[in-house]
């Protein structure tokens, strides 16, 4: 490598990890103002105990204890043999590990932490146990979104669209609708999550990257709640959605496009009727078409998505007339009394408590390279389940589970992988110090304990 291009790297390399700095102090320090301008000025922000957090301060050890302190230790020390497993064990590890992680933090609160909050009032397994003809249940939907409507639906009924109830309905016809069983099944299925997104990135052609990112998605605060949230699952759909449309987008033969286009579209359309804050998803769908320069598999996913969301149509709920009457029993309620001139931010900070500190590593920008220089992959930051308008003070904001996808701005057909040419490229991820502790992804398995 000649002076000249060294000497260019390297001062890429400072200005990646100089913004990534920032973004982490920014983090911290809207953690940090949220939590202490409520307390220190009597602001009532309408949220009980804990703002931004709808939380208690309580804390405590319990049964979980000893296996999350341990998981976190084991993670840290073993981050590097981790990260350089053969692909398909690191995404076995990937699951086991996040599934474990997120059963330890529930059950620091024993059982309970897996089953008790879906057994509340507010979530959906009373109203599905209750539930015995959806067809009819669809036809009365909107009717009973309204904060005066006569035998209004409870919160999380009134705040999704009907596909979440539906979930927690086939639960419990099946025979898992105890607050236990049904909290199991979250957890399963949301432990896949990490899963999809590092194959999603890898058939974008980022291996490398998604490799660093491992641990990220596994290790973290998030899981506190996607063990005991019907969100988890939105997120899993939508993570298993993005992916089916990478693999749609990057195969050469038509009828494997078309099926697996097919099969995106009718996930992210199943998605538009878990969470009205779904349909942000599009913006990140066209992304996957644009880095794979594939728009086949468009037509395919756009008609299967929509035939998800006019099936629930014609059968009495349309998602274009429930959301306004949604946003008027937002207004209607809480919204009346929240300040918008805390939320407005507070959110963000909501967003730094759920992810971990390392999301504001996602401002880290590159500079723009000098003619001759390989351009760097830019580094792309999404939640999975976007963000839901509906509720700007985020009951449980941790509950919009934090994907990280890298993307290459090359198509994956017939490239190298891209970070072993682009030194700087993910420097603005955490990184593990060469005497094999990671010291950054102790801050993230640290700070989820805390939390």
């Amino acid at each position: 490598m000649s002076a000249p291009v060294e000497t260019a790297t390297l001062d890429r390399e400072r200005a990646v990890r100089r913004a990534a700095a920032i973004g982490l102090t920014v983090s911290f320090a809207l953690i940090v103002a949220a939590l202490a301008i409520p307390r220190l000025t009597a602001w009532d922000v309408q949220v009980r105990w804990f703002p931004p957090l709808h939380a208690e301060w309580m804390p405590r050890l319990g049964p979980g204890t000893p296996a999350v302190l341990a998981l976190a230790v084991l993670a840290v020390v073993l981050a590097p043999r981790i990260q350089n497993l053969p692909w398909r064990r690191l995404l076995l590890v990937v699951y086991v590990l996040g599934l474990a992680w997120m059963l330890g933090l529930a059950t620091v609160d024993g059982l309970d932490g897996i089953g008790v909050i879906l057994e509340t009032q507010y979530e959906y397994l009373r109203t599905a146990r209750a539930v015995t003809d959806f067809g009819e249940t669809l036809r009365i939907y909107i009717d009973r979104i309204p904060l005066d409507s006569e035998d209004n639906w409870p919160v999380h009924i009134a705040g999704h669209p009907p596909g979440a109830l539906l979930f927690f309905v086939v639960l419990v016809r099946v025979g898992l609708g105890s607050g236990l069983a049904a909290g199991l099944v979250v957890t399963v299925i949301a432990a896949s999550t990490a899963v999809a997104v590092l194959q999603t990135v890898r058939r974008l052609g980022a291996e490398s990257l998604a490799r660093r990112a491992a641990l990220f998605l596994t290790i973290g605060p998030a899981a506190i709640w996607m063990s005991v949230s019907g969100d988890a699952v939105f997120a899993a759909f939508a993570a298993w959605g993005m992916l089916a449309l990478a693999i749609a987008a990057t195969s050469e033969g038509l009828l494997r496009q078309a099926a697996s286009g097919l099969l995106a579209g009718m996930l992210l359309g199943y998605c538009v009727m878990l969470s009205y804050g779904m349909p942000l998803l599009g913006v990140l769908a066209v992304t996957i078409l644009f880095l794979a320069r594939s728009w086949g598999p468009l037509p395919w996913a756009v008609a299967a998505a929509l035939a998800v969301v006019g099936a629930f149509a014609l059968a009495g709920y349309a998602w274009w007339e429930a959301f306004p009457v949604l946003q008027q029993r937002y207004w209607d309620g809480v919204a009346s009394r929240r300040p918008a001139a805390y939320w407005m931010w507070a959110n963000l900070a909501a967003v730094s408590i759920s992810a971990g500190p390392w999301v504001g590593t996602a401002v880290a920008r590159r500079r723009r390279p000098s003619s001759g220089e390989d351009r760097p992959p830019p580094v792309g930051l999404t939640t999975a389940n976007g963000f839901d308008a509906s509720w700007p003070g985020w009951r449980s904001p941790a509950q919009r589970c934090v994907c990280l996808l890298t993307f290459s701005d090359e198509p994956r057909r017939g490239r190298a992988d891209l970070a072993s040419s682009s030194p700087g490229c993910s420097s603005a991820l955490p990184s593990f110090r060469r005497d094999g502790v990671g010291s950054d992804w102790g801050v993230q398995a640290g700070f989820a304990i805390v939390t």
